[in-house]
């Protein structure tokens, strides 16, 4: 948890594509055997799935929407304080999930990255321009990463061992299936059997389900050589997403849409996948299945929407099929399934007593939704915060990759009803490269030839990571006592090659500093008030990523406090774990599972939730932290101001950052 110096103030759709779950798990097997019958793994375990349901918030588990979720943790085991890695963004968490460790450790830092160097190209054979900030969840973006990295760094794109290697090398099947990037990654040494939105592999699965009649992810040809994998005609693109509903702008999320989230088909394919082929086909030794749909309607509809209760619904229902494949399968008394969530989630806003939330009507002209007047049931209006912008206009040369961006609603909207970022009009396409196109922030990519004093903001959402390729120390200094300034940024964690700068935070006391400096130059948490509520859900912050009405990333407790359930054949029953836990516990807790060697992770196996393990009253647990020097006689900027000459006179001018750590001893002295 990350006290600041100071807080921002202040079920009706059907689920479509859902049926019975026989129906579910062998629609498209065709004709063959299904798995061996094996109760156990080759070395005598307990087969082990992963179900990451990405995004998932402890308090979202309830019995009214999720009673299968409820009912395995009631009967199993609860991880009451489970803590995601920071930033808390999915691909870091990946990476935590893969190997045990965190960032510091395995040199990737997350879901957009700055690699100027690197080339490649993308998962849809597309060639990628790296010397902008990249987005990570792209089979074809990481092995070009992981090229990139072995020859830069001379090390691979996870400098850390990685779970499901160690599981193959002991003779154990493995499968990763899912969301695109993140299910990759746990394998992208390419082991055992990897199906995503993207691609299958290896070609002899393709072959498999071909030949039992599944329809393919389209870009699963990219993966091979010319010619070598053909899709039918009538193969469609059965793992597409479908598009957000928007208001009257054609730009910003209708909060008040019901017609359930635009991934539910998509993650209904996944689960046949899984089920219909990985598991009735082959019955791995360990699995890792990973859905995006909770987390995508949040982003897309906010926490607490109607659709976020039609998406919970519908990955409850995909958990009951994969319950029912292996109640099919004989095999429910020798599986255990960990639930975790990736990181939580918040609503994207900024203080409601200078951004109220507004009503959405009909608008007449349109026929469709737009904003309407301040409501105190209403939406949010604001919280998006686009570093480049604001650094450009206090003089920095800055750097974000991306092009004009069209934001008319969150990006603010004052409570006298005027916006922060008004719309302009490019009428000769010379600022956005098409004519008469809308932008309230124009284009900010990267240049071919960086001026020296250069500074690329890498902005994924709930914090944002700066680099600079100079490495000077003055402008360094300079970039941090602006962003001190500017309300909507909160704790700052600096890389080690700066010193010690006063109001930051050294990198390694959130486990960001890599030994290849392989890390960010600053790392910056956008502040957060995780007290406001918004759709009865509690949780508040700026964000820089355009257009989303929910967001992760951040160092509130409601971004870094997830979810992590078990149960099964090795795990206690009705058991709530008090002690501290991590995302960075599951891979050595499966490795301990299955007999795996996985030594000198950064997290421990959880044994005092297992029938055999070691009770909790053998731990002990600590409080630790660090705080930053002070910086005083500052003029904080406040958001209602792009240009920074509104002043809050409220705030004393004093810029400090704490950051509480739990720490935890085992009964040998080992310390976490």
């Amino acid at each position: 948890m990350l006290k600041l110096r100071e807080k921002i103030a202040a079920r009706t759709a059907m689920i479509a594509g859902v049926a019975a779950v026989a129906v579910l798990a062998l629609g498209g097997c065709g004709s063959g055997s299904k798995a061996p019958a094996a109760t156990q793994t080759a070395n005598g375990k307990n087969r082990t799935i992963i179900f990451v349901w990405d995004g998932l918030r402890p308090d979202s588990v309830t019995q009214a929407d999720t009673p299968n979720l409820f009912k395995l943790r009631q009967g199993g085991v609860s991880f009451s304080d489970n803590h995601a890695a920071y930033p808390s963004f999915t691909m870091i968490n990946a990476a935590a999930f893969a190997t045990g460790d965190y960032a510091g450790k395995t040199g990737f830092n997350g879901n957009n990255v700055y690699a100027p160097t690197a080339t490649g190209k993308n998962a849809s054979g597309a060639t990628v321009n790296f010397r902008n900030p990249t987005f990570t969840e792209d089979y074809g973006i990481l092995d070009d990463l992981n090229a990139y990295y072995q020859a830069t760094f001379q090390e691979p794109l996870l400098n850390a061992q990685n779970l499901f290697a160690a599981a193959q090398s002991t003779g154990l099947s493995t499968a990763a299936v899912g969301k695109s990037g993140p299910a990759y990654l746990q394998d992208y040494k390419r082991g055992g059997t990897i199906i995503d939105e993207n691609t299958v592999w290896p070609l002899t699965a393709v072959q498999e389900m071909q030949g039992f009649g599944f329809a393919l992810p389209v870009n699963t040809p990219f993966m091979y050589p010319a010619g070598a994998v053909t899709l039918s005609p009538s193969n469609g693109t059965p793992t597409a997403g479908g598009s957000f509903v928007t208001l009257a702008d054609g730009q910003t999320p209708d909060p008040t849409d019901n017609g359930g989230g635009r991934f539910i088909p998509q993650n209904t394919t996944l689960t046949n996948y899984f089920t219909g082929y990985v598991l009735y086909r082959h019955l791995p030794d360990l699995s890792l299945f990973w859905l995006r749909t909770v987390d995508a309607t949040q982003h897309d509809y906010g926490v607490g929407s109607t659709n976020y209760h039609t998406t919970l619904q519908a990955n409850d229902q995909f958990l009951g099929q994969i319950e029912g494949m292996l109640a099919l399968l004989g095999q429910t008394k020798t599986t255990n399934i960990i639930i975790v969530s990736d990181h939580g989630h918040s609503n994207v806003a900024g203080p409601t007593s200078l951004f109220p939330l507004r009503g959405v009507v009909v608008d007449p002209a349109t026929g469709k939704n737009t904003i309407a007047g301040v409501s105190t049931n209403g939406y949010s209006v604001s919280g998006y915060v686009r570093a480049a912008d604001l650094l450009t206009r206090a003089g920095f040369h800055a750097f974000d990759g991306n092009g004009c961006d069209y934001s008319p609603v969150l990006s603010g909207i004052r409570a006298d009803g005027t916006n922060v970022y008004p719309t302009q009009v490019d009428t000769t396409g010379a600022i956005c490269g098409t004519a008469n196109a809308k932008y309230t922030s124009p284009s900010y990519t990267v240049p071919a030839t960086l001026p020296a004093d250069a500074v690329i903001a890498v902005a994924p959402g709930g914090s944002d990571q700066f680099y600079l390729p100079s490495h000077d120390p003055a402008l360094m200094q300079r970039l941090v006592t602006f962003l001190q300034s500017r309300e909507e940024y909160g704790a700052m964690f600096l890389d080690a090659r700066y010193g010690s700068l006063p109001g930051t935070l050294p990198a390694a006391a959130v486990n960001l500093q890599n030994a290849a400096q392989r890390n960010p130059d600053l790392t910056v948490s956008f502040n957060w008030d995780d007290q406001a509520t918004l759709g009865g859900m509690a949780g508040f912050t700026f964000d820089s990523a355009s257009r989303v009405r929910g967001m992760h990333g951040s160092f509130s407790p409601i971004d870094i406090h997830n979810t992590l359930i078990a149960n099964g054949p090795d795990f206690k029953s009705g058991y709530t774990d008090p002690l501290p836990t991590g995302n960075v516990d599951v891979a050595p807790t499966v490795a301990f599972l299955l007999g795996v060697s996985l030594p000198n992770t950064d997290g421990r196996p959880l044994l005092e939730a297992l029938k055999t393990g070691t009770p909790d009253s053998s731990y002990q647990v600590t409080a630790a932290g660090a705080t930053s020097t002070a910086v005083s006689g500052l003029k904080f900027q406040l958001p209602t101001d792009r240009t920074g000459a509104a002043i809050d006179t409220a705030l004393t001018g004093l810029y400090t950052g704490t950051v509480a750590i739990k720490q935890l001893k085992d009964a040998n002295g080992t310390t976490y």
